[in-house]
């Protein structure tokens, strides 16, 4: 049991998932940092198709991504993809193990 905003909810609380590190990678995949310590990698072309995220295909865009309060984002803010997404999806880099 845990207690969130004096509500008390079953079960045990998710820790809040964040960006600390990223850097574009060739192919369009971005290896990430997370506040857990772990990295992993994250292939982005099966995204680049939707609507959301096709101004990424443009390469030099693709490669300026940063972070903005623990969350990858592109083109001012105006792109950003979920934290909890790329953890979860994303690959942990070799010699690591999982939380």
């Amino acid at each position: 049991m845990n207690m969130s905003d004096k509500i008390s909810c079953a079960g045990e609380s998710e820790p809040v998932i964040k960006v600390s590190g990223v850097r574009p990678m060739e192919d369009y995949k971005l290896w990430l940092r997370f506040n857990t310590g772990e990295a992993k990698i994250f292939d982005f072309r099966p995204l680049l198709d939707t609507p959301a995220f096709a101004p990424l295909k443009n390469t030099e865009l693709f490669k300026q991504v940063y972070i903005d309060y623990g969350v990858p984002v592109w083109n001012d803010g105006d792109i950003d993809i979920a934290p909890e997404k790329v953890y979860r999806e994303g690959i942990l880099c070799d010699g690591q193990k999982g939380a």
